[in-house]
């Protein structure tokens, strides 16, 4: 049996991966040219296909017939062979997204609900939301309701992000500013990565539920594997596979003191969970061409901290990494999005009569008392969670194990 995901350019997708644990079928990613399309659908080696941008419309007139899910949408992610060789077609992203609403926990019945985009996610969304009895405003840039008069929705409960601003790798910009929603409860992004966009971040700051397109990309290809096998699927599936795959995408940050033990946690943790560590200091060397030392006698502090801030903007796009940052990376608030984006970020915390201070600039200046009660605060700001390593290494590790297998 032969799978695939149909696109033009396909880069790199999680799909074959998340099939592998829902059935027993190779999976494979096919792209194919406009030109290519109408010979591979009608000859092409496949059992099951998912369909992505830009081919979910352009698929239709291939197809003997459509399910009443994708002519309610008008398009199509998922296609069967029968065997007489016709194709039907399905939208497994309707079940996608109300799965994800649901797990969110929002009740969006009676309120209104602003889908930002009117693009083929937007028509998902707008379709599962009306279901759901919600008052659904769609926002777009020419049309009735735009950018430029959101304060007619002021009243809005519920935000959706239909739209691929703030995706990778184009990062930190927010389709609206949600200063604009007072009654707002929460905000959906189908966008996952990275996890946290600038609008989910900024939804966090105002402790508004929250929830990334992950759930809705794993929750569709549940039901696509069902289309393709014939077989159904427990729902449970969809959050053991969205646990594996937030596990292995999250960046685990380790920020705490000089001497804290941030590297040797790191490398022991990346032997435990096969992630790749990555020393932010050691970064900044590569990028400034010199030692530390001498980047603080030449530059001073501010030299070293924009240098910083440069290599923690690289790092935190990047996902599944442990990161090791300096002690001093929490004195810039602009680094906390930088690494939060894509990542858990963890204090490792060690009694200050144990912090060495050889080759530190900073600690050596006989200060490390009133660095560690100026850091502090922005240590508790920027941590998600706490972690001491006074005792056993292996008890350190362990706790930030326990503690991500629990929060994920």
């Amino acid at each position: 049996m032969q799978c695939g995901l149909l696109g033009e350019k396909l880069g790199h997708s999680y799909s074959p991966q998340i099939h592998g644990c829902l059935a027993d079928y190779d999976y494979a990613l096919f792209e194919k040219r406009p030109d290519e399309l109408e010979a591979f659908l009608k000859n092409g080696d496949f059992t099951g296909l998912n369909v992505t941008i830009p081919y979910k419309k352009s698929v239709i007139p291939y197809l003997s017939e459509l399910s009443p899910t994708a002519q309610r949408l008008g398009a199509v992610n998922t296609i069967v062979r029968r065997p007489d060789g016709t194709l039907i077609g399905h939208n497994s992203d309707y079940f996608g997204f109300r799965s994800m609403v649901e797990k969110s926990g929002l009740v969006v019945s009676g309120k209104k609900v602003l889908v930002l985009g009117s693009g083929g996610a937007s028509n998902t969304a707008v379709a599962v939301l009306q279901e759901l009895g919600a008052k659904v405003v769609v926002i777009s840039r020419s049309g009735e309701n735009n950018y430029d008069n959101l304060h007619l929705h002021n009243d809005a409960a519920v935000i959706v992000n239909a739209t691929p601003v703030g995706m990778y790798p184009n990062v930190g910009n927010a389709p609206v500013c949600l200063g604009q929603f007072p009654a707002l409860e929460g905000v959906l992004d189908i966008v996952y990565n990275p996890a946290r966009t600038q609008l989910l971040l900024d939804a966090e700051k105002r402790g508004l539920v929250t929830m990334n397109g992950l759930w809705m990309l794993v929750a569709q290809a549940k039901e696509s594997a069902e289309w393709f096998t014939g077989v159904p699927i427990p729902d449970s599936s969809i959050e053991t596979i969205h646990k594996k795959l937030r596990l292995q995408m999250e960046n685990i940050i380790l920020i705490g003191m000089p001497g804290s033990g941030k590297s040797t946690v790191g490398k022991q943790l990346a032997q435990a969970l096969g992630k790749e560590l990555v020393d932010a200091d050691a970064e900044i060397v590569k990028l400034c061409g010199m030692p530390i030392p001498e980047i603080f006698a030449k530059g001073g502090e501010e030299c070293f901290r924009q240098a910083e801030t440069q290599v923690l903007s690289q790092l935190g796009k990047r996902s599944g990494l442990i990161i090791a940052t300096g002690g001093g990376c929490v004195t810039r608030a602009e680094n906390y999005p930088l690494l939060h984006q894509n990542g858990s970020i963890f204090w490792i915390k060690r009694d200050i009569e144990k912090l060495p201070t050889d080759g530190r600039p900073l600690s050596q200046s006989g200060k490390l008392q009133q660095m560690y009660q100026i850091r502090k605060p922005m240590y508790e700001r920027f941590a998600d969670h706490t972690v001491s390593n006074d005792g056993a290494l292996e008890s350190t590790i362990q706790t930030i194990i326990h503690i991500l297998e629990g929060s994920i």
